[in-house]
């Protein structure tokens, strides 16, 4: 018994990000984009998730303001939740650039 409820959770579905199918939000970003900028979303992009965010991340508008590479608060409140349970200081540029923030979160994990 216990070896059939093993091979089912083996083979069932999978939690691959690629394999997810995209989703209504990403469907309706991806379609304003392509509205603004008179383009047409192409049919592998519709595939998975990963494909539909890249094409997103390659055509959304640049935001030049001087806080838009700042890390977002869902990603501080993580930051600060991992330094309180491994009890390791935020270095303060993190606060300033979302990809060193991503990093110290990936290395303290």
């Amino acid at each position: 018994m216990a070896q059939n409820l093993r091979n089912s959770a083996l083979s069932g579905p999978s939690n691959d990000y690629h394999l997810l199918p995209v989703t209504d939000r990403q469907m309706r970003y991806a379609r304003a984009i392509a509205e603004q900028s008179a383009l047409e979303i192409p049919v592998e992009a519709q595939r998975d998730r990963r494909s539909m965010s890249a094409w997103i991340s390659a055509h959304k508008q640049h935001d030049p303001s001087p806080f838009a590479n700042y890390p977002s608060g869902k990603q501080v409140a993580f930051a600060e939740q991992i330094s309180r349970s491994k009890r390791r200081p935020i270095p303060p540029e993190c606060f300033r650039d979302k990809q060193s923030m991503s990093l110290w979160i990936d290395h303290n994990k």
